[in-house]
């Protein structure tokens, strides 16, 4: 137990936002308690957490007991888990399997608003992790030297919509166009693999947009992109990042825009 020191949960994914996250919660005054995900989360979390408990996909008793232990009473979700996990690594213990036998359809934002419902069921209040940091969230306008030209500006236009479309369904949140025909979707493999797969088909210049669901439950699955993903888009050469202001997540966000200035990419934030 951590006394009278006001405790923060995280329940760590992949990537570098599950480390800043505990980082910015220290900064603030809290005793950092992590749930880490095996094969997702880096282990480096755990020189930056106050304490970390390891856990398999779906061990829902294991985070909240971990979690009451700690005197936790409010938590955020943090980073990705691999989809491909969710069917080849799921562990789940018995509440896990409890939980999910409630479940008539397996979609993303329907699992994690039942894991929240059930954290609250302990005492244990999912939050948004945008509450401890504000300043990753992007600010409107272009962000880049370069700008979209006008035709550009017309690929933003049909893909917005069509990516709306895409998370109104909980399907993803990316989607890769050129010259007003759709190249590619995103669905399980993740934003990367989609930039990879419209950009071969573009051959250069695919226009990337990547929105939030309109319902976005800001407490999980927040929009999120960064060097990574301009990185990978350079290499299939494409032209332009079209991201959601106040909705979206910018990691590594000066080596982002440096890079994407190099590589001649925009990156325009509406």
């Amino acid at each position: 137990m951590t006394g009278d020191r006001k405790s923060i949960g995280i329940i760590a994914g992949g990537g570098k936002f599950p480390l800043m996250a505990a980082s910015s919660a220290r900064k603030k005054g809290f005793h950092v308690v992590a749930v880490a995900h095996e094969g997702d989360t880096d282990a480096a979390l755990a020189d930056v957490a106050d304490n970390i408990t390891w856990v398999k996909l779906g061990q829902l008793g294991k985070m909240i007991s971990a979690f009451k232990k700690e005197g936790v009473q409010k938590a955020l979700m943090a980073g990705s888990i691999s989809k491909s996990h969710m069917f080849g690594k799921a562990r789940p213990d018995l509440k896990g399997i409890a939980l999910i036998s409630k479940l008539a359809i397996l979609h993303d934002d329907g699992i994690l608003r039942a894991v929240a419902k059930e954290f609250a069921r302990e005492g244990i209040e999912i939050v948004s992790s945008i509450e401890y940091l504000p300043e990753l969230l992007a600010m409107k306008g272009c962000l880049t030297k370069k700008r979209p030209d006008r035709e550009q500006e017309e690929d933003i236009r049909l893909g917005w919509n069509v990516a709306k479309e895409l998370g109104r369904l909980d399907v993803g949140q990316c989607v890769v166009i050129r010259n007003r025909a759709v190249l590619a979707l995103e669905a399980i493999d993740g934003t990367n693999e989609t930039i990879m797969r419209g950009g071969k088909i573009a051959g250069k210049n695919a226009v990337v947009i990547k929105v939030s669901k309109p319902d976005q439950d800001m407490r999980f699955d927040v929009p999120s992109v960064g060097r990574e993903t301009i990185e990978v888009m350079s290499r299939v050469k494409a032209s332009v990042l079209a991201i959601e202001a106040g909705k979206t997540l910018l990691f590594d966000r000066e080596e982002m825009i440096e890079y994407a200035d190099k590589a001649g990419i925009s990156i325009v934030s509406y």
